[in-house]
């Protein structure tokens, strides 16, 4: 399963890239805002910085709403770097505007997705990832990574090539199960990562290994 960072943050992007294990990063207008980045020439450049860290996918969101308009906005991010991939939100113009970028060479990543039906249309469609999203879901009351495994379960069966991205992961047993259930990608933020570090007996055996040490 590979490992995407969630954030428009460069600093935790690099510290993650340093583990060793970052595969890609997810951005969308609501991380970029949370950096203080704004106006059009200061995001390309910030989706710029992001791919001279990182040496994967980058999905870069659109904010349009309409089919000429996401075609617009794809095809200037997608310009930015090859490594950039389109993320495009689930709704009517969204998948006709992922078979056009589809047919004209361009990765998409359809995010906003809450039900196997979608994640069908998206596959369709020919998305490169499809992003259901785990922790809204448990949200209101449904299973997330139940969705995650429907999913995965329904694009094994029919060949489907688009790549299963779980999102909107709260914790680190949301990426375990993920993993589990068949999910092909999994992007999280810095914390969820670094917390799968972590283990009592681990920071107890470190300690007495260390305390032993000091005896020699």
């Amino acid at each position: 399963m590979k490992f995407f960072i969630d954030t428009a943050n460069l600093a935790q992007i690099k510290e993650a890239n340093d583990l060793g294990i970052l595969d890609g990063v997810t951005t969308n207008p609501s991380l970029m805002a949370k950096e203080g980045i704004s106006g059009q020439e200061a995001i390309i450049n910030h989706y710029k910085a992001i791919c001279d860290i990182v040496d994967g996918d980058i999905s870069a969101e659109v904010i349009s709403t309409d089919f000429d308009g996401i075609i617009a906005e794809g095809k200037k991010l997608a310009a930015i770097h090859p490594n950039i991939v389109v993320k495009v939100p689930m709704i009517k113009d969204g998948i006709k505007a992922i078979k056009w970028f589809t047919d004209n060479g361009i990765s998409t990543n359809c995010t906003l997705v809450f039900s196997a039906g979608q994640a069908i249309l998206c596959a369709k469609a020919g998305a490169k990832y499809v992003s259901p999203f785990i922790g809204r879901v448990d949200d209101s009351g449904w299973d997330g990574i139940q969705l995650v495994e429907q999913i995965a379960n329904i694009y094994a069966i029919q060949g489907f090539k688009t790549q299963v991205l779980a999102a909107s992961i709260r914790n680190a047993n949301h990426i375990i199960r993920c993993a589990e259930v068949g999910a092909d990608v999994c992007t999280c933020p810095l914390d969820s990562i670094l917390a799968l570090l972590k283990h009592p007996l681990t920071d107890i055996g470190l300690a007495k290994f260390l305390e032993d040490a000091k005896k020699l």
